[in-house]
């Protein structure tokens, strides 16, 4: 690495998950439209011709006259070659393959319980757990091992388990977990103050909030833009938009169009009247936190999104989508296709300018607690707002929840304790204590116990 005129040059990224067809290509992206940066990125995959694709486009994008930052893409033999003098390290991977995840989201329909995602808690996000977290100790030794002192991005989920693995094994790491939900809330917000408060033009990250909670259940108790108390807003638009939501006209800026919900859903609005905080993360990861008969006993598809404005996102949507970005990617390897250059509004280049001194900012991000939540264990990894300058991330005090809430967000941080433990000894009787402890496994012993070894089984784990 290499500092000269405010730009960094020598700079090298290890990817672990380097074959990713999706977030490894907005990282191309931003690395190439972001112009005090340059370097080389090792990308390492256990599939070693995904990686080497990525390759071959990360360098064809380099290639472009648009590219103003320049890097070299490799793809990397083994991890040690990746992560050797890695200054940055970014893991993002899928645990498994679409056949055990069909099994962490499906299987436990037959029981009557329902999930929207699957990845975080609930019975699939344990079951994605017990199979990510053994990675991550392998992550956590070879980081330590080849790389001590760099930075590592998690992109993956489960966010929270996967962050607390590195820490649990690697005390000394240097980790942070980055998740983009948070995002969409400071738009929904920005969208609030244009209706609400004729202020228009505003883009999301000139909304001031304080973030607290954990990865997927993260919570707002002030927001304000310029003066402007954005919670009143809110307050106008849940009494106006509760029951419906706000569906876009066809008017409505390209930019901030999520499909036909536009702005906070019904479930949003119910959440901010049940507990006074504004929901910031999607309806679908926050719905997987409490119990199943309070919003997912409605599963039918369009009931489901038409009472609280969210869909259940099914494991088949999922392959189709891989396939059109696989075939997207052979497009491109024969030249008949490019790749758009335009920036994915992710925020990990730029913390990664921020660490190196080249900007200061505050963001959200996923850390251990050291005191920025005073009711949430130490070391427990929570989502708050952090400032991020040269050499340092600072957790800034977040303060306390309501008790109310309080209480769902400490049996979550406890029960993914027992789920940590579970999965770094690889006991899965331990596991199926975290299994019928979950809010969302609201069935008798008889049951969950077939449940949870059929799922042991499908995802290629051992039986109890």
């Amino acid at each position: 690495m290499h500092m000269q005129n405010e730009h960094v040059s020598e700079l090298k990224i290890a990817y672990i998950g380097g074959g990713s067809r999706n977030w490894a290509r907005k990282l191309m992206c931003d690395l190439a439209l972001e112009p005090q940066l340059s370097g080389v990125v090792s990308l390492y995959d256990i599939d070693g011709g995904a990686a080497g694709h990525n390759a071959q486009i990360g360098n064809t994008i380099t290639a472009t006259n648009e590219a103003v930052g320049k890097w070299r893409y490799e793809a990397a033999a083994t991890m040690e070659e990746a992560l050797t003098g890695a200054d940055f390290v970014i893991l993002s991977i899928l645990p498994g393959t679409f056949k055990e995840m069909a099994v962490d989201v499906h299987a436990p329909e037959k029981y009557g319980i329902y999930q929207s995602v699957g990845d975080t808690v609930g019975p699939g996000g344990i079951l994605r757990a017990l199979r990510t977290i053994p990675l991550y100790v392998n992550f956590a030794r070879q980081i330590e091992r080849y790389c001590p002192t760099a930075w590592v991005i998690n992109y993956t989920n489960p966010m929270t388990l996967c962050t607390r693995t590195l820490y649990e094994i690697f005390p000394g790491i240097k980790a942070f977990g980055c998740c983009h939900e948070v995002f969409s809330t400071q738009e929904e917000l920005s969208a609030i103050l244009e209706i609400f408060g004729g202020v228009s033009g505003v883009e999301r990250y000139e909304i001031e909030t304080n973030v607290k909670g954990i990865n997927h259940f993260t919570w707002i108790d002030q927001a304000s833009y310029r003066g402007i108390d954005l919670f009143e807003l809110y307050r106008e638009a849940a009494q106006k938009f509760g029951v419906e939501g706000y569906r876009a006209s066809k008017e409505g800026r390209a930019s901030r169009h999520y499909g036909d919900w536009r702005w906070p859903k019904p479930l949003h609005f119910e959440l901010f009247g049940r507990y006074g905080l504004i929901p910031a993360a999607g309806a679908r990861h926050m719905v997987e936190f409490m119990p199943h008969d309070w919003y997912m006993n409605q599963t039918d598809p369009v009931t489901l999104k038409n009472k609280w404005g969210f869909e259940l996102t099914t494991v088949h949507s999922r392959i189709e989508y891989q396939d059109k970005q696989i075939e997207e990617t052979e497009r491109i390897i024969a030249g008949t296709d490019r790749v758009e250059l335009k920036p994915s509004k992710e925020e990990g280049v730029r913390i990664i300018k921020g660490l190196l001194g080249l900007e200061t900012f505050v963001t959200n991000i996923n850390f251990p607690n050291r005191g920025q939540l005073p009711d949430i264990p130490e070391g427990a990894i929570v989502e708050s707002n952090a400032l991020i300058q040269s050499g340092r991330i600072t957790p800034l005090h977040a303060g306390g929840l309501p008790l109310d809430l309080l209480n769902w967000v400490v049996r979550h941080v406890y029960n993914q304790e027992l789920v940590l433990k579970a999965g770094i000894s690889q006991d899965y009787t331990l596991g199926y204590k975290a299994f019928v402890n979950d809010p969302l496994v609201a069935m008798d012993l008889k049951s969950s116990k077939a449940l949870y070894e059929e799922m042991l089984e499908g995802t290629g784990l051992f039986r109890l």
